[in-house]
């Protein structure tokens, strides 16, 4: 069994762990710091760039160590070296989990067949191909060079690279980047608009080949182009990233044009394999491979790291923390650049889809939380929308704060600012402002103490906030790889500590199912497959 079947409630740890939190539970931040002289340097981790403070957060160091022995508890040694050794982790789909193959120089194999190859002649094509389309020479039906570059997929097909593609604006070439996933109509139509059918390259990316969306927009998009030009001419405009070349070939693209997908692969973590065909022609290849270094960096820490000062880790001890102990049942993401606005959508699905199981690991259900509710907006554009609530609201919301020492503009003045707020809003967050404070502050503004009396619960802040400081010195392909297998790292030992397999996604399955057979029903006169409900609500929509 590759990964040990541990109920992590009843390991010792976890009694431990239960018993601090009953003792220390009122315990604020601030109290924290008051008991530990030491705290910042004790709760805090430097690694490259990278620069990470967790002092912020409702915990002493005795819960500290108590949660990294419930990592060794539960064997999370064990589990990470059978993550990277190949073993079949996926274990209801009986397949390796190993994205991380694709960023390592390390020799990697599964039932002894080495994949290094295999990855290595891809990342070879996928350079040949992005030059091809980079300097003009892959050209359209009509002769003219490539302008736009369309990315066809749904799920980690398009998350994860539109998420990329947007995060390295910065570094974008002359090549236009778009995507459709929706299977909406309304997509596909407002993103043709704009486009060139000369002058416009599709990339569909589906394992299968077979995913409703992702066929039903693609065949849009080839019927659009169908109508400007011939048939074979299809070759010229479409490449696929898949697993089933038959169907691709069907399709009209051309064995040579199709980039393979391995099942080892899962499609949320497959931005770094060729599923990131887009994020590559956005930003040249050799960015591309600075995003896959930073990534193999944060990979060697994970590996390597001690469990008590290892970044990924330490994150997934805190979620488990808030979560399990103090019910907190979201987390929020909160990048201070604008560039990594589809950061939180992105890790609401790596998260969420890996970790909300409610069956462990011996196929029982469990009597725990598992996965939190992942979300979040770049700052300060969120400080105007829901800070309200994680300021005097009844909920906690543990928050990651990421920021960059510089910016990559000209305009300094903007970053000062911003990382003003940054740094204020955590402070905040902690500190709160109490009501002696908030007393004086009406005082001086001149207002009578009837109306100090009325007004001061509403201006009171509890404080006492948790909240996560993560700084990189600047947003370069490197630093975003790092941060993003920070959080893929700390997805997988949350599921480790959970005891749920983190790396399937049936319950996607049922809706796609069902709406097949609902598909069905629109074409019939009677409605019978479904209960009462969805029948008449099926019935009023035909009709």
């Amino acid at each position: 069994m590759p990964l040990s079947n541990i109920n992590p409630t009843q390991t010792k740890a976890w009694q431990k762990l239960t018993e601090i939190y009953q003792a220390e539970n009122q315990q604020s931040i601030l109290q924290h710091f008051q008991n530990d002289k030491h705290r910042t340097d004790n709760f805090y981790v430097q690694f490259e760039d990278l620069h990470f403070d967790f002092s912020k957060n409702r915990l002493s160091q005795k819960a500290f160590d108590a949660l990294v022995e419930l990592a060794d508890e539960v064997n999370l040694k064990s589990a990470i070296k059978a993550q990277y050794s190949g073993e079949p982790i996926n274990q209801t789909e009986n397949r390796p989990v190993l994205h991380t193959a694709l960023r390592t120089k390390d020799e990697v194999k599964i039932d002894e067949e080495p994949l290094n190859k295999l990855v290595e002649d891809t990342k070879v094509r996928m350079s040949e191909f992005v030059q091809k389309v980079e300097n003009g020479q892959w050209k359209g039906f009509s002769g003219k060079p490539i302008t736009d570059v369309v990315n066809i997929g749904i799920g980690g097909s398009d998350l994860g690279p539109q998420m990329i593609v947007e995060a390295l604006s910065f570094y974008h070439n002359h090549l236009k980047t778009h995507f459709i996933s929706n299977v909406d109509g309304d997509h596909v139509a407002e993103t043709l608009k704009n486009l060139n059918p000369e002058t416009t390259l599709c990339i569909v990316v589906s394992k299968s080949f077979t995913t409703q969306e992702t066929l039903t927009n693609a065949s849009t998009v080839r019927s659009w182009f169908l109508k400007h030009t011939t048939k074979n001419q299809i070759q010229h405009h479409f490449v696929a990233v898949s697993a089933n070349i038959v169907k691709a070939n069907e399709f009209g693209i051309s064995s040579d044009n199709i980039f393979p997908m391995w099942d080892w692969v899962g499609g949320r973590f497959s931005l770094w394999s060729a599923a990131g065909l887009s994020i590559a022609c956005a930003v040249g290849f050799k960015p591309f491979e600075e995003l896959l270094h930073g990534a193999q960096q944060m990979d060697e820490h994970f590996q390597s790291e001690d469990l008590s000062n290892n970044i990924p880790v330490i994150l997934a001890l805190l979620g488990v923390w808030y979560n399990n102990f103090y019910n907190a049942e979201s987390e929020a993401i909160i990048p201070y650049t604008q560039y990594l606005e589809k950061l939180a959508p992105y890790l609401q699905q790596a998260s969420m889809e890996s970790n909300g199981k409610g069956i462990d690991r011996n196929g029982q259900p469990v009597d725990y939380q598992t996965g939190t509710i992942v979300w979040g907006e770049p700052g300060t554009n969120a400080q105007h929308a829901f800070f309200q609530l994680m300021h005097q609201g009844t909920k906690l919301i543990p928050a990651d704060f990421i920021g960059f020492k510089k910016p990559l503009n000209q305009y300094q003045d903007h970053h000062d600012i911003l990382m003003a707020n940054f740094f204020a809003q955590t402070e905040a967050l902690m500190n709160g402002k109490s009501e002696a404070v908030v007393k004086d502050e009406l005082k001086n503004q001149g207002l009578n103490s009837e109306q100090i009396q009325t007004l001061t619960p509403f201006k009171v802040f509890s404080g006492n906030r948790p909240t996560n400081t993560i700084i990189f010195d600047k947003l370069t392909p490197k630093s975003l790889g790092m941060l993003i297998a920070m959080y893929e790292h700390k997805i997988f030992v949350q599921g480790v500590i959970w005891n749920i397999f983190s790396y399937d996604q049936w319950g996607v399955e049922l809706g796609k199912q069902l709406a097949k057979n609902v598909l069905k029903d629109f074409k019939e006169k009677e409605i019978i497959t479904h209960d009462l409900s969805t029948s008449k609500l099926i019935d009023y929509y035909k009709n």
